[in-house]
């Protein structure tokens, strides 16, 4: 076991969602929390929330790589030391890839991956220098599956499991005291849905964000099985125990399974679970 308590942690997208639901729970853990978000209101209310537990926060966008970068050493320096990172901000754009605008499909990289990439290599040094900590990057069950509309979440999302593992493999060998952890969410009723931008749908496909359909927000949130703060448990229970890969919810799990069992034709058995009937009758071949 490595306890949470008396270590400091920094994390992105702490003004909402799973980023609250950790803040909270590691500060009741003991960790002293750092916390940045783009979402000023979102992000006090998180501070509110924590009361008197020891936090900072810091408000910009994780895009601004210089300043995440920044962030990072000043965290370390404010209170002695960095004993993990959790890169959890990302963001979402809704279209098939042919019609999906490049300016969109970078800024999705650049939020889900680039910056993950950054804050890495920048609290990497400070992580080793202590006897123990984590460097925590949020992936996605769309990081173990394709998904019609999703190309670039796809993408920034499989790019960190990737990244994620290969990480895990060279720490291992050179500094086992950092333990690497990639988490794959399913469904979180979260506003993350909502918040994502909509282009457009799978022509031929009839209305998608109509009730049932593939890009429906609220029914995504009612029928996402795992509350932010079930999440945020899983998440320090695996940091603790020293897991590599956290799936999150039985949504994950299951994907975990088909994608395993059924490497090319999944999308067969998930795609109708997930409201994406007329895509599912396709058979996909290697």
């Amino acid at each position: 076991m490595l306890s949470l308590n008396g270590r400091t942690i920094a994390l992105t997208g702490a003004g909402s969602g799973i980023g609250r639901a950790l803040a909270v729970a590691m500060a009741r853990k003991g960790a002293t929390v750092a916390l940045a978000d783009r979402d000023a209101e979102g992000l006090a209310y998180t501070s509110r929330m924590l009361g008197d537990y020891p936090h900072s926060t810091r408000l910009f966008d994780v895009t601004d790589h210089g300043v995440l970068e920044a962030w990072i050493d000043e965290v370390a320096a404010e209170f002695g030391a960095l004993h993990g990172i959790i890169n959890n901000a990302g963001l979402s754009v809704i279209a098939p890839f042919e019609h999906m605008p490049a300016a969109d499909f970078d800024c999705v990289m650049d939020v889900n991956f680039n910056a993950v990439v950054r804050g890495c290599r920048a609290a990497l040094p400070h992580v080793k220098a202590t006897d123990g900590g984590w460097i925590v990057n949020i992936s996605s069950v769309f990081g173990l599956m394709g998904y019609p509309t999703q190309s670039a979440y796809n993408a920034s999302k499989f790019a960190v499991r990737g990244l994620s593992e290969a990480m895990h493999l060279e720490l291992g060998m050179t500094a086992p005291h950092v333990r690497v952890v990639r988490v794959h969410p399913g469904g979180i009723k979260t506003r993350v849905a909502h918040n994502a931008k909509f282009i457009r749908g799978i022509e031929g496909a009839g209305d998608q964000s109509a009730p049932g359909g593939m890009h429906d927000p609220d029914g995504f949130v009612a029928a996402s099985p795992t509350s932010p703060e079930a999440a945020a448990d899983a998440i320090i229970r695996g940091m603790e125990t020293g897991a590599h890969r956290i799936l999150i919810g039985r949504d994950a799990r299951m994907v975990d399974w088909l994608t395993r069992l059924m490497p090319v034709n999944y999308w067969r058995r998930i795609g109708p679970f997930l409201g994406a009937k007329a895509a599912s009758n396709r058979k996909v071949t290697s």
